[in-house]
């Protein structure tokens, strides 16, 4: 049996697309899909090597110093974690769909009656064997407080979005289900997580009434430095009888957001990277800026925008705490208001029904 389920499907093909396994079939190879068997961005989209080399120099000697800097955490920012703990398990007893943000693009979300968990890095360094950066905030719940985990989401193999770490302390893994981008399969197999569906683009896969589907965005992948680009990545489409939310995953910006929006919104709430986006020339291929995740919300036709990926550690050299306030300069100028315009505290938890008062 392959890792694609047997529910699993294109949910373009339903709009009259073809699917991938019918191209391959009729000889013809999908975009993304490289003749060595990499895979690549979307067309029209940035690609990493554009304008990289010339700053990748100065780039990394700043980190190397930022990597010994002390953020200093302005009062707010992270809820107290028995407090966060307090409240995710109010919310919890209740039947509501909620969304907790753990952390970068570490979210709990409660959406058809399943716990979601997406990105988990939960521990303290994005890297191997304590190596890599560190982050200066604790995850907004310890892994020992988390729900059952029904569906695990996982968009890309960086260390920053799959935690090895974590994933050998997350329990019942018997029971939970996995998903992930083409041949990241393997790596969760071999960890002890038996039930895993590897999707490729606009594939689809259909659990207890939520249907979950990996769409196009802009970035790339690798864990060593002999694997790049040879799993894919993905942001991923949850659907609900109720609810419709659109997890970003890694993206930078480009003309295949509104490709998306046109063939699969509108989407009730879009959690978008905020952060990690400075320098221009090395990073536009890999994150967006906050003005260009506010356009991607309105290519998307999302009625509700989430920052994420930022106010956790330090992946580059903007300053820590500047995303939020262009977010939501930007949001205000493209007509999002407050209430549809998030900035959550790490361990926060809010409502996905109904409406959230403001940000103040």
């Amino acid at each position: 049996m392959t890792d694609r389920s047997a529910s699993s499907k294109r949910s373009s093909a339903e709009a009259g697309e073809t699917p991938p396994d019918e191209e391959v079939r009729a000889g013809v190879r999908p975009w993304h899909h490289m003749p060595d068997g990499t895979f690549r961005n979307p067309k029209g989209c940035a690609s990493r090597g554009q304008g990289r080399m010339k700053h990748a120099g100065p780039f990394f000697l700043e980190m190397l110093k930022m990597g010994a800097r002390k953020v200093d955490v302005p009062e707010g920012h992270v809820v107290p974690r028995a407090e966060a703990v307090r409240d995710l398990v109010a919310h919890e007893k209740g039947s509501d769909d909620f969304l907790t943000w753990l952390g970068h693009a570490s979210f709990l979300i409660r959406i058809g009656g399943l716990t979601v968990l997406t990105d988990p890095y939960l521990t303290t360094f994005a890297g191997p064997a304590g190596l890599g950066p560190r982050r200066y905030v604790k995850s907004g719940v310890p892994i020992s407080a988390l729900p059952k985990i029904d569906l695990l989401v996982v968009s890309h193999n960086h260390y920053d979005h799959l935690d090895e770490r974590a994933l050998a302390r997350l329990p019942g893994k018997d029971r939970m289900t996995v998903v992930v981008p083409l041949r990241l399969g393997r790596f969760f197999r071999e960890r002890g997580f038996p039930n895993v569906i590897e999707l490729d683009w606009h594939e689809r896969h259909e659990i207890r009434g939520v249907s979950v589907t990996a769409l196009p965005v802009v970035h790339w992948s690798r864990r060593s430095g002999f694997d790049t680009n040879r799993t894919l990545w993905a942001g991923f489409a949850l659907r609900s009888d109720t609810h419709h939310l659109f997890f970003g995953g890694d993206s930078g910006y480009g003309p295949i957001f509104s490709e998306i929006g046109e063939a699969y919104g509108p989407f009730d709430t879009a959690l978008l990277g905020i952060g990690a986006y400075e320098p221009r020339a090395m990073m536009k291929a890999s994150h967006a800026t906050p003005e260009e995740a506010v356009q991607m919300g309105r290519d998307l036709k999302a009625k509700r925008i989430v920052g994420m990926h930022w106010g956790t550690v330090l992946l580059t050299v903007e300053p820590p705490f500047e995303p939020p306030e262009r977010f939501r300069k930007a949001a205000d100028e493209q007509g999002y208001g407050p209430e549809d315009s998030w900035i959550m505290r790490i361990g926060e938890t809010r409502p996905l029904s109904g409406a959230w008062p403001s940000n103040a």
